[in-house]
């Protein structure tokens, strides 16, 4: 539980004050309570440590109170229809940025009211692609917690991947601290119990101004969050996929998989294609066999076959991704056989059904899939009896509705 430091992993006497651009504001001894805003003061905050009093940047300013602990006093809900919440860009009140050197380590991480970043035109992100980013939700439970899903398992795969694009990378713990910080400094922006989540994009970047090709000089951890619908609040629709055989999302060597930006970019050329002639995306093939399954533009893929559930295996081509580990576990736990191998696209044509998994959706159903003008259906009713018991459990874990034996969740209040 968080209830005396927002970030976790340092002492509760770290408070939040308002930074070099709070002018305006009186400092920590005026006595001068400051008027409740519906949205917070448009100011940068930082951490200090505690003298003898604390404003808090998100409810009315209250003497001697830690930010967790004056937000969970008056949190109310940001004014949107929580009904019409989709899955697009939502503006929040902050944001968190931590910055370090070539060569060096981050520290002295940040929060900062949201709003647009200043880059050189040289940065290394913007000219050579060196960039990196995870997506996680954060759960509001009925009482009022927050829960986090397996952050660290983001901060690791962040760490690999800035490994492999030659950057330096927050720990672990640095990555989830700041996770944590973002989402309690926009709690207000939370879906209620079962009307969606706050989905949270931590960044990692060269922004570091550089001309010819070499790492950058200077690297920033961003983090933003935006509050998202549920995926299926109008119903279970399968996805219909075709099969890509000539354009290819990752060749071995490369760096399918690391969750660099420039992968994504890469699929909207094919993926275009397929949704003008009416499906909802591509599934894509090795580039040396062009026989073996690796995903879909942003998802991993099962073929379920009787009690057997196949999953291509993450031998450098594939995201090796959080929910695709979570659902795997979580088929083994319910009795099901897991196979992580080379999947030949062949074996579509036999599946029972087939399914795909990631962090925005967690588990969607394939209605059908196209491969060289043969169409296998698998039905158009909505989950599989498999993916719909997988789901259920999954989602049931992350919302807290049943109990985590996993230890999976990250508590917040």
């Amino acid at each position: 539980m968080e209830r005396s430091a927002v970030f976790g992993g340092l002492q509760p006497n770290y408070l939040l004050y308002p930074s070099r651009y709070s002018t305006s504001l009186p400092f920590p001894d005026h006595r001068t309570r400051l008027p409740n805003f519906s949205r917070p003061p448009s100011l940068s905050f930082k951490l200090q440590k505690q003298v003898s009093s604390c404003y808090s940047a998100v409810s009315p300013f209250k003497r001697g109170a830690t930010f967790s602990e004056t937000q969970s006093e008056t949190c109310e809900l940001a004014d949107i229809d929580w009904d019409d919440l989709g899955f697009a860009y939502v503006p929040t009140d902050y944001m968190y940025s931590m910055k370090c050197t070539k060569g060096g380590n981050f520290s002295k991480g940040e929060l900062q009211r949201f709003g647009n970043i200043e880059l050189s035109p040289s940065a290394g992100v913007l000219n050579y692609g060196q960039g990196l980013f995870e997506g996680l939700k954060a759960y509001r439970k009925e009482d009022g917690n927050l829960l986090l899903f397996r952050p660290e398992e983001n901060a690791m795969r962040m760490i690999m991947g800035a490994e492999r694009m030659c950057m330096p990378s927050p720990t672990v713990e640095q990555f989830v601290d700041a996770v944590k910080a973002t989402v309690l400094a926009n709690k207000r922006w939370v879906p209620p119990p079962g009307k969606g989540s706050l989905y949270i994009r931590p960044l990692l970047m060269g922004s570091g101004a550089v001309l010819g090709l070499a790492p950058s000089p200077e690297y920033t951890f961003l983090i933003y969050v935006s509050p998202v619908g549920n995926y299926f609040k109008e119903g279970v629709a399968p996805i219909h996929l075709i099969v890509e055989y000539e354009l290819h999302r990752a060749t071995p060597g490369g760096t399918g998989g690391v969750k660099t930006i420039g992968n994504y970019a890469a699929v909207l050329k094919a993926q275009s294609a397929a949704k003008a002639r009416g499906f909802s995306d591509v599934l894509y093939l090795d580039c040396v066999q062009k026989k073996y399954l690796e995903e879909v533009s942003s998802c991993n893929i099962f073929v379920v076959k009787g009690n057997t559930i196949s999953t291509p295996a993450i031998k450098g081509t594939i995201l090796p991704g959080i929910t695709r580990k979570s659902i795997i576990d979580v088929a083994r736990s319910q009795g099901f056989q897991v196979e992580e191998r080379l999947v030949t696209v062949d074996e579509l044509l036999d599946a029972d059904e087939v399914f795909c998994t990631g962090t925005a959706v967690v588990v969607s159903p394939v209605g059908s899939i196209t491969y060289k003008g043969k169409r296998k259906s698998y039905g158009e009713e909505g989950f599989g009896a498999v993916s719909e018991q997988l789901y259920s459990v999954l989602t049931k874990l992350q919302m807290g509705l049943i109990e985590d034996k996993m230890n999976w969740t990250v508590e917040l209040s």
